[in-house]
């Protein structure tokens, strides 16, 4: 099961990484993230969306296999990461990418992006 973190936590994390007082690796001891491609994450939401990026969020938003298939395909042209590719979008998860990648590579291509949101 993935955890999920506070909003608050991510805010203090990310300023505490921003004033300089601790890098990533402290800052994830510190506070007990195990990930510290997370907080990594977290930075580059916050410095994209501002305090949006680290919310909490329901999977509310849908969106149409189309435009999947254009963020993967960016993706694969240009070499970037899901999360530069999230970022590159307005996709403020980019866990959300890497799941259409692997729906669409394990899932059964187009079949696997449409049953996600």
């Amino acid at each position: 099961m993935t955890r999920k973190y506070s909003e608050n936590l991510k805010k203090m994390v990310v300023k505490e990484y921003q004033e300089g007082k601790l890098g990533i690796r402290p800052l994830a001891n510190k506070y007990g993230i195990k990930s510290k491609s997370l907080i990594h994450r977290w930075i580059k939401s916050y410095e994209k969306f501002g305090e949006k990026g680290l919310v909490n969020r329901k999977n509310t938003e849908t969106y149409t296999v189309q435009f999947k298939l254009d963020v993967l395909s960016f993706m694969k042209r240009t070499g970037s990461s899901a999360m530069e590719t999230a970022l590159h979008f307005g996709i403020t998860n980019s866990t959300t990418v890497s799941r259409w990648m692997r729906a669409v590579t394990v899932g059964g291509g187009l079949e696997g992006l449409n049953k996600l949101k």
